[in-house]
């Protein structure tokens, strides 16, 4: 993204196993994000966009949600955002985040919330980006068809949500080799084409 001269601002996050989970995991991201205008960079931050792959792209989805989370969450604005994000792409995001939960009890997802949608129905009201919608920005979502590690049904029901919430909202599904869940950070592939061609366009308009 650099060499396409895109400014970039790499978020770490602390993990499950390492200090991470609800709600460090959320308010690291949020924390990352309201920290841009201290950078002291020369930053447009009227264009910000968020992206992500695998759990990063529910975060980037979460995040571009943040207006809309519950009073006294994790993330949750005090006021104005700092920083108003324009866009966001989910990369084999885990988009629906209770669907998830429910499939693999014991999952990653449920691990991340510390238990299930049914146990912990407000975590998940603050965390779950399906559950967020509409994030009143464009998404697009790149998932692949024969992804074995997070399934696209997720991407899907995002989709289907997002436009019934009256969202702008795109999916590209990448069949075959090309789109396995690991394809998609590799610059060369066409899951990461589909995003600079889609963040291209979105600039250009």
């Amino acid at each position: 993204l650099l060499a396409r001269g895109w400014a970039t601002w790499n978020v770490e996050y602390r993990r499950v196993g390492n200090g991470g989970g609800w709600p460090e995991t959320f308010l690291d991201v949020a924390g990352a994000i309201d920290h841009l205008p201290q950078l002291g960079a020369t930053l447009d931050l009227d264009r910000v966009s968020v992206l992500g792959h695998s759990a990063g792209g529910h975060l980037a989805l979460w995040a571009a949600s943040r207006e809309r989370l519950p009073p006294g969450a994790p993330g949750c604005l005090d006021g104005q955002p700092r920083v108003r994000l324009r866009a966001a792409i989910s990369q084999a995001g885990v988009c629906d985040l209770s669907t998830s939960a429910r499939r693999v009890p014991g999952g990653a997802a449920a691990t991340l919330m510390g238990g299930g949608p049914d146990e912990l129905p407000e975590r998940y009201a603050a965390a779950d980006p399906i559950l967020l919608l509409p994030t009143g920005v464009p998404v697009l979502l790149v998932h692949g068809t024969a992804d074995q590690t997070v399934s696209v049904d997720y991407s899907r029901n995002y989709e289907r949500a997002a436009r019934a919430s009256g969202g702008e909202v795109e999916l590209v599904e990448i069949a075959g080799p090309e789109g396995q869940h690991r394809r998609h950070i590799d610059p060369r592939g066409e899951a990461w084409s589909a995003v600079t061609c889609w963040l291209r366009a979105f600039a250009d308009a």
